[in-house]
């Protein structure tokens, strides 16, 4: 079929108009422009996670509009529905908890705004609500605290009594961590689990929750794996008021590698911990321009982390970014 003079006049500047545009989803020459939904700023490691976001977006030229849920869901769900208003370019969202995202994502979606997850995951009944999640393989994270543990204490002899503080209920990380050390030290009846409760991911609060598992268990624990380095450091402080060595008396396993736990392991206090890298701001930039430009992303874009023990911390410490 012929296309005629005035049809094919159309297309060509079509065509050469489309080329000119930045493939963000908006008009030639417009910044993308982005929403973050961050969850507070409950430990070193969210507060490095938020200065790499901003930092990211900062040097990608992106305007970012930054709203701290002051680890509130409905306060999250406010700075979505806000960032819907405004029709920003794309969402990023780190979810305080895992459920209770269905109807605020559906809005994203029928707003055509895509929606990137980072640091943690969520449970919908539609997954098409978002395109991505940026973030740590957490089950991983507590598979590795487990065989670090199991290796470390296999020429002793005897119950191996761990306590275990728990993040923020109902979040990924807490979920997964603890399902993935389980999974591991299942596979000897020696080590048990005796108390586990939520220390919410911060420090005050990991301080207090041990102090009453001290009160409870006293020189019968031998074990404290906490879901991350704030409550393992607050721990750490509670075990010493008690007249204890921590990582001596008490085993100290953390997770996120965050330098106070790198201060604590160059101390003695503390005995490893497993790395969970906040500094996802450029993988987030590179994932929300595509998400923009129409691209379909991978469902899991992970980060690559490693363990660190007690006997290299010396010499990664001055390495650390966070």
């Amino acid at each position: 079929m012929q296309m005629n003079k005035r049809t094919l006049v159309a297309t060509l500047l079509a065509a050469a108009g489309a080329s000119l545009l930045p493939g963000l989803g908006a008009a030639a020459g417009k910044r993308l422009v982005i929403g973050f939904a961050q969850t507070g700023a409950e430990s070193e490691w969210r507060t490095a996670n938020t200065e790499s976001v901003k930092s990211a977006a900062k040097a990608a030229g992106v305007e970012l509009k930054f709203s701290d849920g002051q680890q509130k869901q409905e306060n999250q769900i406010k700075a979505i529905r806000a960032f819907i208003a405004q029709k920003v370019d794309v969402i990023i969202l780190a979810p305080l908890v895992t459920t209770g995202w269905d109807t605020v994502l559906k809005e994203a979606k029928a707003a055509k705004i895509p929606v990137i997850l980072e640091s943690r995951n969520v449970e919908v009944k539609d997954p098409t609500t978002w395109a991505s999640f940026v973030g740590s393989d957490f089950v991983e994270e507590g598979r590795r605290a487990a065989r670090w543990l199991l290796d470390h204490t296999k020429d002793t002899q005897g119950d191996v009594n761990i306590v275990e503080l728990q993040g923020t209920v109902g979040s990924d990380p807490a979920n997964d961590r603890k399902k993935g050390f389980e999974e591991v030290i299942r596979t000897n009846p020696r080590y048990k689990v005796v108390r586990s409760q939520t220390g919410d991911f911060t420090r005050s609060k990991g301080k207090e929750v041990m102090e009453a598992f001290l009160k409870a268990e006293g020189k019968k624990i031998n074990v404290l794996y906490a879901h991350n380095d704030d409550m393992a450091i607050g721990a750490i402080q509670a075990i010493e008021e008690t007249g204890l060595k921590p990582g001596k008396d008490i085993l100290v396993i953390g997770v996120d590698a965050v330098k106070g736990a790198f201060e604590a392991m160059m101390a003695g206090k503390m005995n490893v911990s497993v790395e969970c890298s906040p500094l996802l701001g450029p993988q987030l930039m590179e994932a929300a321009k595509k998400a923009a430009a129409g691209e379909t992303l991978p469902r899991w874009i992970k980060t690559n982390e490693g363990v660190f023990p007690q006997e290299v911390a010396a010499k990664e410490f001055p390495n650390r970014k966070y």
